[in-house]
């Protein structure tokens, strides 16, 4: 077998990646529905960041009151390239938190499901699609 075949380690790679990734955001949420807590949360700012190309993110920042007393503040993971109606600063939001690691959280309507479905899905077409090839390759010769 030649070398070329090596170059088919780095769908592999992206897709692993991806995978894990994915796997990881939907394992998170399972279990902040099944742990989680309920807390009325009211927006106090956003972070904004920028990305490479320039591009600008807003993620939310939530303040709440976890039920032990322990004031809360966190940004969310997600962000996005506007701020959407509900979502303002001083806007009330309901976020779901896990009691043993607050940081850990999502604000409902804001924080998606989809996003780490997506990476599931890429992942797994990926992953499944260039370790077939592989195989292919390996039993052809």
């Amino acid at each position: 077998m030649e070398r070329e075949w090596l170059f088919s380690l780095i769908p592999l790679a992206i897709g692993t990646a991806f995978l894990g990734l994915g796997v990881h955001g939907l394992r998170r949420a399972s279990a902040l529905r099944r742990i989680g807590v309920a807390a009325e949360a009211r927006i106090v700012r956003h972070d904004v960041r920028r990305n490479d190309e320039g591009a600008t993110f807003y993620h939310p920042v939530a303040a709440w009151t976890a039920r032990d007393g322990r004031p809360c503040e966190y940004s969310s993971r997600f962000g996005r390239g506007a701020i959407g109606n509900g979502f303002g600063v001083g806007a009330c939001v309901v976020v779901q938190y896990d009691p043993e690691a607050p940081h850990r959280f999502a604000i409902e309507g804001w924080d998606m499901r989809t996003v780490d479905l997506l990476f599931t899905v890429l992942g797994s077409i990926f992953t499944a699609g260039t370790v077939t090839v592989v195989l292919v390759r390996l039993l052809t010769l």
